[in-house]
């Protein structure tokens, strides 16, 4: 008697994505309209191994983004799954100094992998798409309104709607914690501000006073944080301030130019705002940092997210090299979406003409007349399985292809097709131009 095959339950791994194929065309839709919109900007495609050695990707991690690392060891050799597109980056950029052109425009669309509490919307495997401009020896500030200008036309082509670019500089912050003698406690600060929106007022005070700071000097942060206004106003609030560290006019300073230039790059004043609450609790942020949100589901938190760092690759080069980049976690950004019912199809499927032989004796036709769709540019696809011509169209139905093509002994005799649009439909007898005409017509 034949012994049973034990059969493997199939499962994913909890935190990793996968989808079926009518989502994953909305993905990579989504993919591809961020990319198109990096490359309008000029931006260069940059590709870095998911595997690096541990000791060239950890050579800044430590603490809590150290203890998310995938690491192994294959024989001797001590291994890591990248954790962001960043440090691979400052990596590639310290090898190829002599190599690439200055300013360097590069994005990155990649998955990343960080070992943290799988959650919704929070996941272990996921996308980033990242773009970074990075000087050699200097940067323009002009560089750091260009950012908000490239985010702003990435949202608008996804058609995520009513957003809003938060910006703020960390030069503004620090200069603050100078003038209240806590430049030592800086980034612990930042990093509580930078939860305010998650935890609440109250649960930041806490914190605060965790860090033995005085009732005044929390008084006087929580006050510079609730400064709002319109963009001019602020400004004008912040000049106003009796702070006298350089560190803090500088950064008045920057923010100021970035606003100058954000005017001339054209975007709405509707879109962005000044936001003394953003504050990036990755300490390598040196001066402008970015913060996007969607106004109506602000629950869903940051989309986009980054700023300006003065020294990419210190670790790995003693060239200064400095930058300014954004970073979109696109696979919580589209689980979100899709949780909403956000999210918009361009297209339900990816053929736009399935071939539909009557039997077997007609395919050789129907490769003929697939292969002049192809050429010109339209996906085909030819149904191979000897069924009824009902099973057929149903397979068609549930791809949701918008058109199919029968052939069958008249068409191939009268060297016409019968064209029929699954929508509505319609059909007509039609020679292959009238098909390549009437599907690609807009």
């Amino acid at each position: 008697m034949e012994e049973k095959r034990q059969i493997t339950k199939p499962r994913t791994l909890s935190g990793f994505m996968e989808l079926l194929p009518d989502k994953q065309i909305i993905f990579n839709q989504m993919v591809d309209k961020i990319r198109a919109t990096y490359e309008k900007f000029g931006f260069l495609p940059l590709d870095t191994p998911v595997m690096e050695l541990s000791e060239v990707l950890l050579a800044k991690a430590g603490g809590e983004t150290e203890k998310q690392i995938y690491r192994f060891t294959k024989g001797d050799t001590d291994l890591s799954l990248r954790f962001d597109l960043t440090v691979p980056l400052a990596k590639y950029v310290a090898m190829n100094q002599n190599e690439l052109s200055f300013p360097f425009r590069r994005y990155q669309i990649g998955k990343v992998y960080r070992g943290e509490r799988a959650q919704a919307g929070r996941f272990r495997e996921f996308y980033q798409c990242d773009i970074d401009i990075i000087g050699d020896g200097e940067l323009s500030l002009a560089h750091d309104a260009e950012i908000p200008s490239i985010i702003y036309e990435v949202f608008r082509s996804l058609g995520l709607g009513d957003f809003t670019i938060c910006i703020n500089n960390r030069k503004l912050l620090n200069g603050l914690f100078e003038s209240l003698s806590l430049s030592d406690k800086a980034t612990d600060i930042m990093r509580i501000i930078d939860k305010i929106e998650k935890i609440g007022k109250e649960a930041v005070i806490e914190e605060f006073q965790d860090l033995q700071m005085s009732e005044e000097a929390i008084t006087t942060i929580l006050d510079f944080m609730q400064i709002k206004g319109t963009v001019p106003e602020i400004l004008e609030k912040l000049n106003n301030l009796p702070i006298e560290s350089e560190t803090f006019k500088q950064g008045l300073y920057e923010l100021t130019e970035v606003v100058k230039y954000l005017r001339i790059f054209g975007i709405p004043e509707a879109n962005y705002k000044i936001d003394l609450t953003i504050a990036r609790g990755l300490d390598y942020y040196t001066g402008t940092v970015y913060e996007t949100f969607l106004n109506d589901y602000r629950q869903i938190g940051s989309i986009c997210s980054g700023g300006r760092y003065e020294n990419l690759a210190e670790y790995y080069t003693n060239q200064k090299l400095p930058g300014v980049g954004i970073s979109i976690g696109l696979t919580r950004l589209f689980y979100k979406l899709n949780e909403l019912g956000l999210l918009k199809k361009t297209e339900e499927s990816i053929a736009k003409v399935l071939l539909l032989p009557a039997s077997p004796n007609e395919i050789e036709k129907c490769f003929e007349i697939a292969t002049m769709l192809r050429n010109q540019d339209i996906k085909t696809e030819v149904y191979l399985n000897d069924k009824k011509l009902k099973a057929k169209f149903k397979y068609a139905d549930k791809l949701k292809v918008p058109y199919t093509i029968v052939i069958g002994e008249e068409e191939v005799a009268s060297g016409k097709v019968t064209l029929k649009n699954m929508q509505t439909g319609e059909q007509q007898k039609l020679t292959v131009e009238q098909v390549i005409a009437e599907v690609t017509k807009k």
